[in-house]
């Protein structure tokens, strides 16, 4: 892929490793084949650091268009009106949102927890519960 063809964008969400897998290995293997492209994305990276933020970068970088993970556990139980059932999936499957597909996982292996699991966790909380208590009273 020649280098002209990534926007800044494009790298700026590869320096934030915010893009789908796909995108992030394309641009990757750009970076690796074109020192002019490792240049811009340096003085992109310089940019933002000395203060430059757009729209755009403001946008990203504080995922604004993210769903809350109480939104993603609603979505996990189909509890959302049709719309944002299918804003949810399409910000996931289309978009490739890699920090919400991952907290999607967290939440859907977090339902899928064995009893043993669930009595572990209890005993250590328990425990640490205790441990912070004493600490307290010292």
């Amino acid at each position: 892929m020649p280098s002209t063809d990534l926007a800044d964008e494009d790298l700026l969400g590869y320096l934030e490793e915010s893009l789908p897998v796909e995108r992030m290995s394309i641009v990757e293997s750009a970076l690796r084949s074109s020192e002019s492209l490792r240049q811009r994305a340096a003085m992109l990276l310089r940019r933002r650091d000395d203060g430059f933020h757009s729209v755009g970068d403001i946008w990203r970088r504080h995922r604004l268009s993210c769903p809350s993970r109480r939104q993603l556990g609603s979505f996990l139980l189909e509890a959302l009106d049709q719309e944002e059932q299918d804003y949810i999936d399409f910000h996931i499957r289309t978009v490739g949102c890699r920090y919400c597909a991952a907290n999607l996982r967290d939440l859907e292996e977090s339902r899928n927890q064995t009893p043993e699991v669930e009595q572990r966790r209890r005993k250590f909380f328990q425990t640490s519960a205790g441990h912070v208590k004493s600490l307290r009273r010292d």
